[in-house]
């Protein structure tokens, strides 16, 4: 064990066959973690899982909150908006990519179809694709766009907007793009001037393709959007103390895709994913942590030491100052994780 990988560690905090999936989603609505849909295993013709799984941190309790209702999903998003609705955008049905929108009421216990606005421009179908929240009413989508057989060389940018209490949605493309990318991750973060004050905030993909580079899908000025900023003082000053003292190498995740990341303050936390540059052992263990206080921002890398915590088709989630690992695939890239786990920093 070299001494970067023994300062943090997944420690295990509930097991439940419930929570053995990948490739599904995970958000925090009403205190608890909903987790939705995903497959049991990668390699079976199942359709994708139907139900919402609830976990709740102060109990350590694992429940399900709703039953299989014949909208199963796989490889889609999912975004918490005014702490009521889970709204799960695109993503595998089992048989084609759909781009439709539908949302749990956490409050009266049941599933809503929403149906298209006026102008949809929605996309051919999407999966392994970005939803990143900007308020409740407006997302920023990053394909990967396409049907059963085709997909573009480049991933198409779409606002998509909601409206929750007429059940109505409806997508905007873009006029810009970025690279084509399939199991990436978005990062929205503060946007800095040359002078080094914030700007606003851009959204920052990475991963997915057999590169290293950025995609800016966005930029907004400041009161143009809400940023969900979740209060975790405690973890940003134990990812701070992890930096200032084992500074792990400075190296960017390259040809990563399917990996979790979730922003803490001002720093990105990537964990996991596969790397398309080795075709046997290619579920990685490698906690990434992109730094923002300084410009420009600096990648360190923490390999992890442990074969059982590689993680792929998994998802970590912010909540009252813990990160949280929820699911996905083992080493083999096929065995279902059963646990939620949180992250742990050494003092």
């Amino acid at each position: 064990m070299t001494a970067a990988s023994s300062r943090w560690e997944w420690k295990p905090v509930v097991r439940s066959d419930l929570l053995a999936r990948g490739f599904h989603s995970c958000n925090v609505v009403q205190g608890q973690l909903l987790i939705f849909g995903g497959l049991k295993s990668p390699e079976t013709q199942d359709p994708p899982l139907g139900d919402i799984v609830a976990f709740e941190p102060a109990l350590q309790t694992v429940r399900t909150l709703a039953p299989e209702c014949g909208y199963g999903r796989s490889h889609h998003e999912a975004l918490a908006l005014a702490d009521r609705w889970l709204c799960v955008v695109g993503g595998w049905d089992g048989s084609r990519r759909v781009s439709d929108v539908g949302a749990f009421d956490a409050e009266r216990g049941q599933w809503e179809r929403w149906t298209e606005g006026p102008s949809n421009e929605a996309p051919v179908g999407l999966s392994s694709h970005t939803c990143t929240k900007l308020t409740d009413h407006e997302a920023r989508v990053v394909g990967r766009e396409g049907g059963l057989r085709t997909q573009r060389r480049y991933a198409s940018i779409f606002t998509l907007r909601v409206n929750p209490s007429a059940k109505t949605y409806w997508y905007k493309e873009e006029e810009s793009r970025t690279a084509s990318r399939a199991g990436h991750s978005a990062m929205l973060l503060q946007d800095t001037s040359s002078s080094g004050k914030s700007s606003g905030y851009k959204l920052v993909v990475f991963g997915g393709r057999d590169s290293a580079d950025f995609d800016v899908a966005g930029r907004w000025g400041k009161g143009k959007i809400h940023v969900d900023s979740a209060h975790a003082p405690g973890l940003v000053d134990q990812i701070s103390r992890l930096l200032s003292t084992e500074k792990g190498s400075q190296q960017a995740p390259k040809g990563l895709r399917h990996q979790s990341c979730t922003v803490v303050g001002p720093f990105a936390v990537i964990f996991g994913g596969e790397t398309l540059a080795r075709g046997r052992d290619a579920v990685c263990n490698d906690l990434y942590i992109y730094d923002t206080r300084s410009s420009p921002a600096n990648w360190f890398r923490f390999p992890g030491s442990s074969r059982a915590q590689k993680r792929v088709g998994h998802r970590t989630c912010l909540w009252n100052d813990k990160l949280y690992l929820a699911g996905g695939f083992g080493a083999d890239g096929k065995t279902p994780c059963p646990e939620i786990s949180t992250l742990e920093i050494a003092p």
